[in-house]
C-alpha cells in the first residue's frame, strides 16, 4: 500500500514531500549477457564510477562488475539488486524479508550498510538476530492490529511478557474481590437488615471488569523421537570430490563426524554447500572413483531438501500426507501430535496442500521427515518460511535430540542453538573451523568491515582472487586467537608448574606422589603446547 501497489479499503497514507522510497524488487530481471556494471548504469542512470563506488560497499569488484548479472549466485544477485535500490539515494527503505536465502557475508554486508544508512528503514523479517543489529524500534501485526513500540525486538518482548504477567495478575486480584463480594451477597441478600448492602455490593461486582487478554498466537512445540546414541564415529570422508556432471565444484575433501554430534556446514551461496549435502545424502554421486562416503551400518538417515515443499502432491490432504510418511507401526495419536507441533490442529487438517502457504508446505514436510526415528538427519535450510518462534523452537528440539544433525542455515540464532561442529566450504575446499560458530562470524564480520570502509592492513597476497583473499584472511585471524588462547594456557600452566617445583624444593623428603603425577601431565601438556605454538606460528 505504501508503494501504491494495492488499495486501500480506508484511510489514507500521506508521503511527505522529500521521501524518497527505496525499495528491491525481489523478482527483478537480467537481461541475458548485460553485465553487472551495465545493469547498475541502466536502472539507475549514474555514471559508471558512481555504480562502481556503491558496488565497491557490496564487494561487487574488479572482474565481478563485468561479470553477466544473470550467471551470479543467488547472494550476489541480491547484492547488485541492494546496489541499485541504494544508487537512487533513497530516505526511506522499504525490506521485505530481505535476509531469505542470503547467505552470510551478504547478510552481514546489508547489516553493516543499514547500521550506517542516513535515511529510514521499515523491515520485514523473521530474523531475530538481524532486527536486533539494524532496528531501534518495533511494530507488530497481531490479532487485526498494529502496536508500536518504541525499542528494538527483544526489548518489545519482554515488554510484552511483563504485561500479560500483570494482566494475569490483575485479573487474578480482580476475580478475587469478585468472589469476595458474592460470597457476601449469597450470604445476606435476603436478610432485611442487610439487603441493602448486599445490593450495594452487586452494584460493586457490576462495576468489576477484567482486562481481556487476546489469545496468544499458536506456536510450535517440537518433540523428536528419543535417540540412544553410543559412542563412535557415524560418518567418515576420505578424499570425496562432489559437483555435478564434468564440473568439479569441491575437492580432496576429507573429515569424520561422531554420533550425536551436530554439524553445520557454512560458506557463500555458490559454493558447494547444497552440493556436498545432496552427496552425502546420496543425492548425488562423487565425481572421482578415489572418493569415499562410509556411513555407521545403523545409520538411518532422513533428508529435508531446500525446496522439498515442491515436490508435494497438490491434491494430498494434510492428514494423508503425514500418515504415508509416518512409519507403519506409528499411531493415529502420533501423528496428530505430530501435526500439532507443527500448528496443524482440527481444519488444517483437511486442508489439501494446493491451499497452504510456503511456510506451511515447509512445515508440512518438516513433520513427514520427524515422524520417523531416523538417528541422523540432513536438513537444507529448515528454518525457511518458518517464523523465528518456530524456528527456534526446532532449534532446541534439534539440540536436546540424541541422533547426529548435518544441516545448513544462514540463521544465526538457529546456529548458535544448535551447532556444535563446523565445516566451511570455501573456494573449491571443505575444512573444519576449529573456533565457535561466533567467532567464525566475528572473523567474518571483521575482514568485510574492513574491506568495505577501505582499511587493509595485510600485506597484498598476489595472484590470488577476491574469496581466496578472504579465505586467507578468515584463517589468518583464526590462527592469531588460537596462537593467544594458547599463550594464556600456557602461562597458566606454567605457574602451575612453577609452584610444583617450589614445593618440591621446599619439601625435598616429602613422598607425594599425586604432585609428582600432576608436574609430569604438566610438563607433558606444555610441550604439546609449544608444539602447537610453533605450529601456528610457522
Amino acid at each position: 500500500m505504501i508503494l501504491d501497489q494495492e488499495e486501500l479499503d480506508a484511510g489514507q497514507i500521506k508521503h511527505l514531500p522529500g521521501v524518497r522510497l527505496g525499495y528491491v524488487e525481489q523478482h527483478a530481471e537480467f537481461p541475458p549477457g548485460e553485465t553487472v556494471l551495465d545493469f547498475l548504469m541502466r536502472v539507475s542512470g549514474k555514471a559508471d564510477w558512481e555504480c562502481a563506488k556503491m558496488s565497491g560497499r557490496f564487494q561487487l569488484k574488479r572482474d565481478l562488475l563485468t561479470t553477466p548479472a544473470a550467471s551470479l549466485s543467488g547472494g550476489y544477485r541480491m547484492r547488485v539488486k541492494l546496489t541499485a535500490m541504494l544508487l537512487a539515494d533513497p530516505n526511506l527503505l522499504l525490506l521485505d524479508e530481505p535476509t531469505n536465502y542470503l547467505d552470510l557475508t551478504t547478510l552481514l554486508l546489508l547489516e553493516h550498510i543499514l547500521q550506517t544508512f542516513r535515511g529510514s528503514i521499515l523491515v520485514i523479517s523473521h530474523d531475530r538476530e538481524f532486527l536486533k543489529r539494524t532496528c531501534t524500534s518495533t511494530l507488530e501485526v497481531a490479532h487485526g492490529r498494529l502496536t508500536f513500540f518504541p525499542g528494538e525486538v527483544e526489548s518489545y518482548l519482554a515488554f510484552k511478557k511483563e504485561q500479560a504477567s500483570y494482566i494475569q495478575n490483575t485479573n487474578k486480584k480482580i476475580m478475587a474481590q469478585k468472589e469476595h463480594l458474592q460470597e457476601f451477597v449469597d450470604r445476606f441478600r435476603y436478610k432485611a437488615s442487610k439487603a441493602k448492602q448486599a445490593q450495594s455490593k452487586l452494584k460493586a461486582i457490576a462495576r468489576l471488569h477484567t482486562i481481556s487478554i487476546d489469545n496468544k498466537l499458536a506456536t510450535a512445540r517440537i518433540t523428536l523421537p528419543q535417540i540412544i546414541t553410543k559412542p563412535g564415529s557415524i560418518l567418515r570422508v576420505e578424499h570425496l570430490t562432489i559437483g555435478y556432471n564434468d564440473k568439479t565444484v569441491a575437492s580432496n575433501i576429507s573429515f569424520e563426524i561422531p554420533r550425536g554430534d551436530k554439524v553445520v556446514i557454512l560458506g557463500n551461496n555458490g559454493q558447494g554447500k547444497t552440493t556436498l549435502l545432496k552427496t552425502l545424502a546420496g543425492e548425488l554421486s562423487p565425481i572421482s572413483e578415489e572418493s569415499k562416503i562410509s556411513w555407521w551400518h545403523k545409520a538411518d538417515l532422513g533428508y529435508y531438501a531446500q525446496h522439498v515443499e515442491a515436490a508435494l502432491n497438490p491434491t494430498d490432504r494434510v492428514d494423508e500426507y503425514l500418515k504415508r510418511c509416518a512409519p507403519t507401526d506409528a499411531k493415529e495419536e502420533d501423528v496428530l501430535r505430530m501435526a500439532g507441533n507443527f500448528l496443524f490442529r482440527r481444519d488444517d487438517l483437511s486442508k489439501t496442500v494446493s491451499v497452504l502457504s510456503g511456510g506451511e508446505k515447509a512445515r508440512l514436510c518438516l513433520a513427514g521427515i520427524l515422524l520417523h526415528a531416523h538417528n541422523v538427519l540432513l536438513l537444507d535450510e529448515p528454518t525457511n518460511h518458518l517464523d523465528f518462534e518456530t524456528s527456534e523452537a526446532l532449534a532446541d528440539a534439534l539440540a536436546s535430540y540424541g541422533g547426529t544433525v548435518i544441516f545448513v542455515s544462514h540463521s544465526r540464532t538457529f546456529v548458535n542453538i544448535v551447532a556444535n561442529r563446523l565445516l566451511e566450504v570455501n573456494n573449491g575446499t571443505v575444512r573444519t573451523y576449529p573456533d565457535t560458530y561466533e567467532d567464525y562470524v566475528a572473523s567474518l564480520e571483521e575482514i568485510l568491515t574492513a574491506d568495505v570502509d577501505g582499511v587493509n592492513t595485510e600485506p597484498p597476497l598476489p595472484n590470488l582472487d577476491e574469496l581466496e583473499r578472504q579465505r586467507r584472511r578468515l584463517e589468518l585471524k583464526t590462527k592469531q586467537r588460537q596462537i593467544a588462547q594458547l599463550e594464556k594456557l600456557m602461562a597458566e600452566q606454567d605457574k602451575k608448574k612453577s609452584e610444583l617445583l617450589q614445593y618440591f624444593f621446599n619439601n625435598p623428603t616429602d613422598y607425594a606422589p599425586e604432585k609428582n603425577r600432576e608436574l609430569k601431565e604438566l610438563t607433558a601438556s606444555l610441550i604439546a603446547k609449544e608444539e602447537e605454538w610453533l605450529r601456528l606460528n610457522s
